[in-house]
C-alpha cells in the first residue's frame, strides 16, 4: 500500500471509528490515530502538542462555541502563568471538529474582561456569550460525516505550514461570499457606489495578495503604505476601516481554484448588491438570516448540496430564500400570489429557476385527501417526474405562520393573511384528521402535505418551535417521522414586522414517512443567534410526553353547583362571557394557570379569591395548597426571555423538602400576582356579591386590625410550619407593611377604588393602598417597601436555581 492509499484509508476510518467510541479517551485515541500525532500528552488539556491543543467530547451534543470556551479557559490560565501557547487551538467530538489560530484570539484574552467559571467545564453563561460573539469569524468548522478529509488535511497542513487552509470560493458559495464581502469590505471602500461592488469584488478575490490572476479586470487591488486599497477608473479608493478586510480574508482562500475562475467571472454581471432596505416589506426573511441558513445547509448536507439537491420552495414569496442559491436551474419556486411572480420577473430574481403560481394547501388535493396533479395541471412536469422518480429533493421553506384559533396571526413567511378561519384549507379538511390540533397551523399543514406528497424529502424550515415541544402538538409528533440533522434559532427581532420576543428556528430534517419504525423527536440541539445574527451559544429543546408536564401534576378538584362571582381582576367582576361561575367543595382560592410554557406563565399564573371568568385554572383547597404554591412559584420565578419562550414546565424529578414547599408558599403569598382579596358590594349578573380572603398569613392581633377577619385559614395553616431564614424574613417585613396599613385610614376615593370596605384585605389591596398613600403627599411619613423587597429578592434568588435542580425546567 502506497502513502496515498494509507492516507485515504485514514481519512475513511475516522468518522466510522468515532461512531463506536464508548468514552472520551476513545475519542482522543481516534483523532490521534487519524491525524498521526506523535509527540503528545493527555491531561487537563485533552490532547496537547507543541503545535496544537485539543478539547475533546464523547458526544456531538456540545457546540463548538461551548468547547472553545472551555479550551480558552485553559489558554487564559496559561497566559496568566506566562506559559507558552501553541499556534493552533482545536475542538473535537464524535460529529464535528473546528480549528482556529491562537493569534486571532490572544488580543481578546489579553483584555481579561471575561467572567470565567470555577473551572473550564463550569463556564458561566457570560463567558460563553462573550467568547461566542468574538470567535465566530475566526474558526473553521467541519462536519465529519461529510468533511472528514478536509479536516484532516487542514490540521496536517496547519501543523506543517503554520497556516489554516481557508474556505475555497466556488460556484456553490459565490452569492454568499459576495454578500459577506459587501458587508465586511465593500461598504468600507471610500468613494465608490454599490454598482461598483461586483467589479471590485472580483478584483479582490482574483488577487492572491500580491499578483492578480486576471490582468484584464478593469479594477485593481493595490497597496498604499502596505495597506489594501483599490484602483478604479484611475482613482485610488482606500478602505475606511481595515478590520473587516482582515477578518474576511481570515476565512476565505484566494484566488479561487483555477477550474472555477472563468465560470465565476462569467457570472459577474449577476452579482447585484443586495441592499436589504430596498426589499423591506417584500422579503420576510432577512438576507443575513438566509446566509446563516445556507451555511447550515452546507454543514449538514455537504458542500455540494446546491448541486446535488433539487430545491422546492412552495412559499417562495418574492424569492428571498433562493437569491443566494448558485444553481438556479435546480430551483422550483411556487407562491400563492401571482403578483409575487411578477415581482421576481421585474427584478430578475432567479431567472433560470422554474417559477409558478400554486396554492399548496388547496391545489390538486382530492376529496379523499390524495394528490392529483391533473386537477390544476399547474405543477411543472419536470417536478412531477422528480417526485415520482424519488430524486433528492430539498424543501427549503419559510411557510406562513397563522393559527385558526389565534387572533394574532403573525406571518413569518410570505402569503399568510390575517383573517378568521385562516387555517381552513382543503388539506386540513380532508387529510389531517390524525394530526390533532396541529391541523390549525398553516406551517404544519405544509409539513403534512409534504409528508403525503414527498414522504422521504429533506426539509429545511423556518418556523416557531411549537411542533418540537408544545403540548398541543403531541399527536403531530406521533404521526410525523423525521430525523433531525441540525439547525439554529435566531431572535424574532431579526425579522422585520414580527412582534414579541421568541426564537425562530431553522431546522433541517430527513423525513421518512414510509418507515415502519417511525423516528420520533426527543430532543434537538441548536446554535443560537441574536437579533443581529451573531452567535451567542447553544440551546436544547425537548419533546417530552404530555403526562410529564407540570399542568397535569395536580389532580384538579371538581366544581360544585354553588354559584359565585367570576372575576377578571382582584376585585373586578368579569364583563364578558363567564366560562366558570361555580365554586368547589372546601375551596379557598382559584388559580388561573394557563398554557404550560414560560411564554404564557407571566400573564397566566394568578391567584383569585373567586374563579377567574376565563377558566383555564383550578380550585385551591387545603389538600392541594402545597402543590398549588409550588406550581405558582415555579411558573413565575423564572423570567421569560426570547430564548426560553417555549420551554415547558415539568413535574419534579427530585424529592421536594418541606423547606422548599414552605418557601414556595411564602413566595406565592407575597407575589404581585397574588390577587386574593376581600370585598363587599361587587355587582355581577344582576346581583350583589362578596368575596372572602383566605390568604392572610397573620392574625388580627399581629397586625393590629380593627375588626375580625372572616377567615383565619392561612394564619392557622402556617402555625406549625418551620420557616427558613429567607421565608421568615419575608414574613417579618410583610407583617410590618400590614401593620403600616392598619395604622392609617385611606381617603374615600382610595377606599372605593380598592374596595377597602372590610378589614381582611388582600395583599393586592394592601400594597396598592400604601403606594397611593405615598404618592398622595397627605401622610407625614412614607411607607418604605425597601426592606421587604430585599427580603423577597433573597427568597427569589434562593428558589430560582431549585426550579432547574428539582427538574421543573430542563436547562
Amino acid at each position: 500500500m502506497n502513502t496515498s492509499d494509507q492516507l485515504d484509508n485514514l481519512l475513511m476510518t475516522l468518522y466510522a471509528d468515532l461512531q463506536q467510541v464508548r468514552s472520551e479517551e476513545d475519542v482522543k485515541d481516534a483523532y490521534i490515530n487519524a491525524l498521526g500525532l506523535k509527540s503528545y500528552t493527555k491531561g487537563l488539556i485533552d490532547i496537547q502538542t507543541k503545535e496544537i491543543w485539543f478539547e475533546a467530547k464523547d458526544t456531538g451534543k456540545h457546540s463548538s462555541y461551548a468547547m472553545f470556551t472551555q479550551l480558552l479557559h485553559y489558554v487564559q490560565d496559561a497566559l496568566n502563568k506566562g506559559e507558552r501557547i501553541p499556534p493552533f487551538l482545536a475542538v473535537i467530538d464524535t460529529e464535528k471538529a473546528a480549528v482556529m489560530k491562537s493569534a486571532d484570539v490572544l488580543p481578546f484574552l489579553a483584555k481579561k474582561t471575561i467572567k470565567w467559571g470555577k473551572s473550564a467545564s463550569k463556564y458561566t453563561p457570560e463567558a460563553l456569550e462573550a467568547v461566542s460573539a468574538y470567535i465566530g469569524t475566526y474558526f473553521v468548522s467541519f462536519r465529519l460525516a461529510t468533511h472528514e478529509d478536509e479536516f484532516i488535511a487542514t490540521i496536517k497542513a496547519a501543523i506543517q505550514t503554520g497556516e489554516i487552509i481557508r474556505i475555497q470560493i466556488t460556484p456553490d458559495n459565490l452569492k454568499q461570499v459576495f454578500d459577506k464581502w459587501v458587508t465586511m469590505i465593500g461598504t468600507e471602500i471610500e468613494g465608490v457606489s454599490a454598482d461598483d461592488y461586483a467589479l471590485l469584488f472580483f478584483a479582490d478575490i482574483m488577487n492572491d495578495g500580491t499578483v492578480s490572476s486576471y490582468q484584464e479586470i478593469p479594477a485593481k487591488l493595490i497597496f498604499v503604505k502596505n495597506k489594501p486599497a483599490f484602483m478604479l477608473d484611475g482613482k485610488v479608493c482606500e478602505l475606511g476601516n481595515k478590520e473587516g478586510y482582515r477578518r474576511f480574508w481570515a476565512i476565505y482562500h484566494r484566488p479561487p481554484q483555477e477550474e472555477h475562475r472563468n465560470y465565476l467571472l462569467e457570472r459577474r454581471d449577476s452579482l447585484i448588491p443586495l441592499n436589504e432596505r430596498s426589499f423591506k416589506g417584500a422579503y420576510y426573511t432577512p438576507l443575513n438570516v438566509v446566509d446563516r441558513a445556507y451555511n447550515k445547509l452546507a454543514e449538514v448536507l455537504g458542500k455540494n448540496w446546491q448541486k446535488n439537491y433539487l430545491v422546492w420552495d412552495m412559499c417562495c414569496g418574492v424569492g428571498n430564500l433562493e437569491v443566494k442559491h448558485s444553481n438556479h436551474r435546480n430551483l422550483f419556486m411556487s407562491t400563492l400570489d401571482v403578483a409575487d411572480i411578477d415581482v421576481m420577473r421585474a427584478t430578475k430574481t432567479c431567472v433560470a429557476a422554474t417559477r409558478f403560481q400554486y396554492d399548496y394547501l388547496n391545489d390538486d388535493i382530492t376529496d379523499d385527501g390524495s394528490i392529483d396533479y391533473g386537477l390544476t395541471n399547474k405543477l411543472p412536469q419536470s417536478l412531477r417526474d422528480a417526485i415520482r422518480e424519488g430524486k433528492k429533493i430539498l424543501v427549503l421553506i419559510n411557510p406562513p405562520y397563522a393559527e385558526a384559533t389565534n387572533a394574532d396571526n403573525t406571518a413569518i413567511g410570505a402569503g399568510a393573511k390575517n383573517k378568521t378561519g385562516v387555517a381552513k384549507t382543503k388539506l386540513a379538511a380532508v387529510a389531517m384528521s390524525h394530526y390533532g390540533k396541529a391541523s390549525n397551523e398553516l406551517f404544519t399543514q405544509c409539513l403534512a402535505r409534504i409528508a403525503l406528497e414527498i414522504p422521504t424529502a429533506t426539509i429545511a424550515i423556518f418556523s416557531k418551535l411549537k411542533y418540537v415541544n408544545a403540548p398541543n402538538f403531541e399527536k403531530f409528533r406521533q404521526v410525523w417521522s423525521a430525523e433531525y440533522l441540525g439547525g439554529f434559532v435566531v431572535h424574532s427581532k431579526a425579522f422585520d414586522g414580527l412582534k414579541g420576543n421568541f426564537p425562530i428556528g431553522f431546522l433541517v430534517w430527513k423525513t421518512n414517512q414510509t418507515a415502519k419504525n417511525k423516528k420520533s423527536i426527543t430532543e434537538i440541539s441548536v446554535e443560537v443567534f441574536d437579533k443581529k445574527t451573531q452567535p451567542i451559544g447553544e440551546k436544547k429543546f425537548y419533546h417530552l410526553p404530555n403526562e410529564r408536564f407540570l399542568n397535569v401534576w395536580l389532580k384538579r378538584p371538581r366544581a360544585n353547583k354553588v354559584e359565585v362571582i367570576p372575576l377578571k381582576n382582584a376585585i373586578v367582576p368579569t364583563t364578558g362571557k363567564a366560562w366558570i361561575s361555580t365554586w368547589s367543595d372546601k375551596a379557598i382560592a382559584y388559580m388561573y394557570c394557563g398554557v404550560n410554557d414560560i411564554q404564557h406563565a407571566t400573564q397566566q399564573t394568578v391567584l383569585f379569591s373567586s374563579p377567574y371568568g376565563g377558566g383555564n385554572g383550578f380550585y385551591i383547597n387545603p389538600d392541594n395548597l402545597w402543590q398549588a404554591a409550588i406550581i405558582f412559584s415555579v411558573r413565575r420565578l423564572i423570567k421569560p426571555t426570547w430564548l426560553n419562550d417555549r420551554d415547558q414546565f415539568l413535574q419534579p424529578t427530585a424529592e421536594l423538602t418541606d423547606e422548599f414547599k414552605n418557601d414556595c408558599l411564602i413566595w406565592m403569598l407575597f407575589s404581585g400576582s397574588n390577587l386574593t382579596a376581600s370585598a363587599d358590594g361587587l355587582e355581577w349578573n344582576g346581583k350583589t356579591w362578596s368575596i372572602v380572603n383566605h390568604f392572610i398569613p397573620f392574625t388580627e392581633q399581629e397586625v393590629n386590625a380593627p375588626e375580625r377577619f372572616e377567615s383565619n385559614f392561612m394564619a392557622n395553616y402556617l402555625q406549625d410550619k418551620v420557616q427558613s431564614i429567607e421565608a421568615a424574613a419575608v414574613l417579618a417585613e410583610g407583617k410590618k407593611l400590614w401593620q403600616a396599613y392598619f395604622a392609617q385610614i385611606d381617603n374615600h376615593t382610595v377606599r372605593r377604588e380598592l374596595k377597602l370596605n372590610r378589614a381582611d384585605v388582600g395583599w393586592y389591596q394592601l400594597r396598592n393602598a400604601l403606594k397611593k398613600r405615598n404618592d398622595s403627599g397627605d401622610y407625614d411619613a412614607l411607607v418604605s417597601f425597601t426592606a421587604f423587597e430585599v427580603a423577597y429578592k433573597a427568597l427569589s434568588e434562593k428558589l430560582q436555581p431549585l426550579v432547574y435542580e428539582l427538574g421543573f425546567l430542563k436547562r
